[in-house]
């Protein structure tokens, strides 16, 4: 599988001559030489800006750091950057000096709903541990624009200790989302040690990792990680493609030692102005990511946070595109439309309408291609009232799972369990006589 390539190679000597492939796999040398500045942008990629916009492109970075890591840098097409999704998403733009008067620094308000340092409980049975503000690369549609870059949280573990112990004080937490940053910029002995301490909990039932790493630092995800990462099972990890063509050798390749690792894989997409806003680019994107054994999760509308006006779409883009989606492939690569309620009201699904009309007996509905057809409601269902009284329920409300260790037939005489010393008919006339006989 050849993952140098030309462009590659040449960003590769650039940064030093000599470099091999065996250095541009090495994630570790990735970060080391990851740009940081126009200048070595315009170094390493051969793109020039004029003078004018490169002092407004300071001012931005001024505000917004860069940090593209050479191997994303690398995918960018030089002939036409400016429309160039890689582009787009990694370097800076004067337009995020643009802040709008309904832009939110914290838009999520993330910070209200944090009881500790490093801990959002926003919903009742999982809570968010922000766990690091960096990452390998910093994209510029950023909802937590507003921490990127902040070296002064790389956190000890004391710090990550207080989001343990909160998680432990909290037994309603079923489900911890590792988030940042991206925790894979963790070293890999403390993402041994948080996931160990973690799933220690006994009510945390599961864990998730949110990780842009395969889409713009493939490398990252090593044969140790991987190992390291299957001591924690059920242990879910989603990342963030949000072009096809983010989808390269290298990217393919760190999905598929997640997904040989048992790890179930799901891809969390931002709707992008002149990147993603497209039904054939979103059906391309889907379609390659389940071809991949990654499962589409979201499809987000682009966040009210500062400066990403010019990467909003209006809602109406997201309800074509899933129209285009819904019924024109298959309904597991379809993800869920969701606008994150500014204020923190949480995620919220936009759907088209498929419901045209109903009354007591019929639902008027209709499909993808626009047939229009009804349902027919039961007309003997009876409702059950639900007055919170569980234990006198006619449902069967014991949830815990099903015993599949009751041994039968054979296997019963059989089982060092169970004293049957034999298998009787029902209707065996001699064992008859004797029940008879026995009263």
């Amino acid at each position: 599988m050849k993952i140098f390539n030309e462009a590659q190679q040449d960003i590769a000597s650039r940064i030093k001559p000599g470099s091999n492939i065996s250095n541009w796999k090495d994630w570790k040398w990735q970060l080391k030489n990851s740009i940081k500045t126009v200048e070595s942008f315009e170094k390493l990629t051969g793109i020039k800006f004029h003078l004018d916009e490169k002092i407004r492109l300071e001012q931005t970075l001024n505000k917004f750091p860069l940090s593209i890591t050479p191997y994303y840098a690398s995918l960018i097409s030089s002939e036409n950057y400016q429309n160039d999704p890689v582009f787009i998403q990694s370097f800076a733009s004067v337009n995020e000096l643009t802040v709008l008067h309904n832009e939110l620094n914290d838009p999520l308000s993330e910070e209200h709903d944090s009881p500790v340092e490093g801990i959002t409980h926003r919903y009742p049975d999982r809570v968010l541990f922000h766990v690091s503000n960096i990452c390998s690369m910093y994209c510029r549609h950023c909802t937590r624009k507003r921490k990127v870059g902040d070296q002064d949280f790389i956190p000890s573990k004391e710090q990550l200790q207080k989001g343990i112990e909160y998680i432990k004080a909290t037994p309603q937490v079923r489900d911890v989302l590792l988030s940042g940053g991206d925790p894979f910029m963790l070293p890999d002995s403390k993402i041994d040690w948080l996931l160990n301490e973690l799933t220690a909990i006994p009510h945390v039932e599961i864990v998730r990792i949110g990780t842009r790493m395969p889409v713009v630092l493939p490398y990252r995800i090593t044969d140790d990680l991987v190992n390291i990462l299957k001591k924690y099972q059920p242990l879910w990890i989603n990342t963030h493609f949000n072009h096809p063509r983010e989808l390269t050798a290298s990217a393919k390749e760190a999905l598929r030692k997640l997904a040989d690792g048992g790890f179930p894989l799901g891809n969390q997409t931002v709707l992008l102005a002149n990147v993603n806003d497209c039904p054939r680019i979103m059906k391309k994107l889907v379609q390659k990511l389940v071809h991949n054994r990654v499962r589409p999760y979201y499809l987000y509308q682009c966040d009210l946070s500062e400066g990403l006006s010019h990467f909003r779409t209006p809602v109406g883009k997201g309800i074509e595109i899933m129209e285009s989606l819904i019924g024109h492939t298959s309904g597991f690569a379809v993800p869920t439309y969701v606008i994150d309620a500014p204020g923190g009201g949480g995620k919220i699904p936009i759907m088209p309408n498929y419901i045209i009309s109903w009354s007591t007996h019929k639902v008027v509905l209709r499909n993808y291609e626009g047939v229009i057809t009804t349902y027919k409601e039961p007309d003997n269902y009876e409702n059950i009232f639900c007055d919170r009284d569980c234990e006198n329920c006619n449902l069967e409300l014991n949830l815990e799972e099903s015993q599949e260790i009751t041994s039968m037939g054979i296997e019963k005489l059989l089982s060092d369990s169970n004293e049957s010393i034999s298998l009787i008919p029902e209707d065996n006339e001699r064992h008859q006589r004797r029940e008879e006989h026995d009263r």
